[in-house]
């Protein structure tokens, strides 16, 4: 076994050559982990999402409802139908609801993509990113803007003399109301992964 000890030359004492005893660096735990714990509950949010854009969407399309009400000029009551096609408001809503689904279902997929071949997730986090921000727009647009005409429908407006219709078609005005609750918590959803998304790019 070699000697630890070097004589010096001026003293002819030997001293003990320092040995290197500083402990290896600790090890940093794997951040594997972490990562798929965030990826799954982006994939959960986005599930929970398309259940709720879908759900909105079947409510709002089967809302339909046929009455008897007595129209303007009329001498008698008329079955008169009320659909969500009776207001462009609400087209509008019905077609954000169809994006917003569809949406969500192929960005599930690319989620659960992701989470299988983590390698290319650098390349699409950045474009779910920026589609959850519009989507999220798009949603809140046109869950606002059937929320005004629902509201109309529910209260009236006397100033402009638009009657509430809400104590007729009481089954029309649920679904609606149903609907928007819905979207309005499927924006939500949008918010939290748009916020997530965000947090996890900035330093």
């Amino acid at each position: 076994m070699a000697s630890t000890e070097n004589p010096d030359p001026e003293t002819g004492k030997s001293e003990p050559i320092p040995t290197s005893d500083a402990p290896a660096p600790p090890t940093t735990p794997s951040s594997n982990t972490g990562f798929l714990d965030c990826r799954t509950i982006d994939i959960i949010i986005r599930v929970l999402l398309f259940s709720a854009t879908l759900t909105a969407l079947i409510v709002m399309v089967t809302s339909d409802q046929t009455a008897m009400t007595k129209l303007p000029g009329a001498s008698s009551s008329a079955p008169v139908s009320a659909e969500f096609t009776d207001s462009p408001a609400f087209i509008f809503f019905v077609v954000a609801l169809v994006v917003a689904s569809f949406y969500a279902l192929i960005s599930t997929l690319i989620s659960i993509s992701l989470l299988l071949k983590p390698e290319f997730s650098a390349q699409f986090s950045i474009y779910l990113t920026s589609f959850d921000i519009v989507m999220l727009g798009i949603l809140a647009s046109a869950t606002g803007t059937a929320g005004g005409v629902a509201y109309i429908a529910l209260k009236g407006n006397e100033e402009t003399g638009w009657n509430k219709i809400c104590n007729v078609y009481d089954k029309f005005c649920r679904y609606i109301a149903t609907s928007l609750a819905l979207s309005l918590f499927a924006s939500l959803l949008f918010l939290v992964l748009s916020i997530c998304s965000l947090s996890k790019k900035t330093p």
